[in-house]
């Protein structure tokens, strides 16, 4: 059973490409999720000056950390996503993929898509910051 989520997109706001203005949770638990970085299991660096398959990298492991929390990306009701670039395609093709990955149902929410100067791992491209609604009790 899922969290009572409501996603709004007010007619006088702009369109968005996928996300939503506001997200309203009606639960009383919540995940936060440490940023989500482009590293394996054995905590090194994936996919090195490559932007989308940093993507990739962090999408997955924002998988496992969703599952271990008992969420899924449908929970999700915020996301903050950092790119290390100032350019929009760059920019874009994160989002892009993302969105096509397995995690994409979380990008339908309240999310904010960042171009930042430099993030904490040295070759790190890419970072993802997500909140989930959990329902039942606290383990």
């Amino acid at each position: 059973m899922s969290a009572k989520i409501t996603r709004i997109n007010p007619a006088e706001l702009h369109q968005t490409p996928g996300y939503h203005h506001v997200t309203i949770v009606e639960a009383g638990r919540t995940a936060h999720l440490a940023g989500q970085c482009p590293l394996d299991a054995a905590g090194q660096l994936v996919g090195e000056g490559d932007h989308v398959a940093q993507a990739g990298q962090v999408a997955a492991n924002a998988l496992t950390a969703l599952a271990a929390a008992g969420a899924a990306p449908q929970d999700v009701v915020r996301s903050v996503i950092y790119v290390v670039s100032d350019e929009r395609p760059v920019l874009a093709a994160v989002w892009a993929a993302l969105n096509a990955s397995p995690l994409g149902p979380a990008f339908s929410t309240a999310s904010t898509l960042l171009g930042v100067a430099q993030l904490g791992f040295t070759g790190q491209l890419v970072e993802l910051d997500l909140t989930a609604a959990l329902t039942g009790p606290a383990a």
